[in-house]
């Protein structure tokens, strides 16, 4: 059924360098729920794969020195739903995610796999974006650190630097992004389940102690263009305004001026940017009540 050449198995991220660097056309595979399928749809054939799955030391949420949310890649869906420290201090990502494939896909596919796969679909791309998550890649000179946006190089394609043998070890959600901040997300699809997102959205929100004020508005899309992206203008349109109905409006419309999707066979540009525009307004309001305020 799988046409592959070699299947190598990690026993440590250590191990895992070396086989990458011993075999560097090798693809990474973890809970394998798009790997496999795309091997057994014939487009791998003749692969060879270094499985990491067996490395428990990348899977686990906790909090470094300085209090930002660590996710092993090998952490899955289900783990990340499911966990305390995501449902206090991140819950948005926990309910991306959880609307990623079915409850066994969920319980093997890994939020590493997620965004290694590169592609602009992927439920917790846009989440992570919004929250400005670090993504922790570790090869033969050490543990390096980028903005996940960096992370992203164009579309189906993400830097982990083959000459170095780098895999994916962690992401990382800065205090600085959760600290009493509240989020929404929202995943548009023919389908409630099973389903590839035609266009996500996740939004999050920083008041003011008394409530009043937006100290701080982020916005992330999937779908909306070639990588999952923010959107400066809207985010610019809402920063240090009072949450009302006119600035809702005036926030979702903004989104306009960042976003590019294209025409599909699951949608076309015009109906994406008319949801996404929508999505930007519902995702805003949400996040507002969430953070215990109201539009003025």
């Amino acid at each position: 059924m799988y046409d592959m050449k070699a299947l190598y198995e990690a026993e440590s991220v250590e191990h895992a360098i070396a086989l990458r660097l011993e075999h560097p056309t090798a693809q990474i595979i973890a809970g394998g729920s798009d790997v496999l399928v795309q091997m057994r749809e014939g487009k791998r054939a003749g692969a060879e794969l270094i499985s990491i799955y067996g490395i428990d030391a990348l899977r686990g949420v906790t909090l470094d020195e300085e209090e930002n949310l660590r996710i092993g890649s090998l952490t899955s869906f289900s783990h990340i739903t499911r966990d305390a420290l995501i449902q206090e201090r991140c819950n948005v990502l926990g309910e991306a995610v959880d609307q990623v494939g079915s409850p066994q896909i969920r319980n093997i596919g890994t939020i590493g796999g997620n965004t290694c796969n590169g592609v602009t679909s992927a439920d917790s791309a846009s989440t992570l974006h919004a929250w400005e998550a670090i993504v922790e890649l570790t090869g033969k000179n050490g543990v390096r650190r980028l903005p996940i946006h960096d992370f992203y190089l164009r579309a189906g394609k993400v830097d982990l630097r083959v000459e170095e043998g780098e895999i994916q070890t962690a992401i990382l959600i800065p205090k600085a992004s959760y600290e009493r901040t509240f989020g929404h997300y929202i995943k548009y699809g023919m389908r409630n389940a099973m389903e590839i997102a035609t266009l996500g959205c996740s939004v999050n929100v920083r008041l003011s102690p008394d409530k009043t004020i937006i100290e701080r508005c982020r916005i992330a899309y999937g779908v909306a263009g070639p990588v999952p992206m923010r959107c400066p203008s809207a985010e610019a349109a809402a920063n240090g305004h009072r949450p009302t109905e006119e600035l809702a409006e005036t926030f979702s419309r903004a989104v306009l001026e960042d976003i590019n999707p294209r025409d599909s066979w699951r949608a076309s540009k015009a109906f994406r940017q008319h949801i996404a525009v929508e999505m930007a307004r519902r995702c805003l309001i949400k996040s507002i009540r969430k953070a215990g305020g109201a539009l003025q």
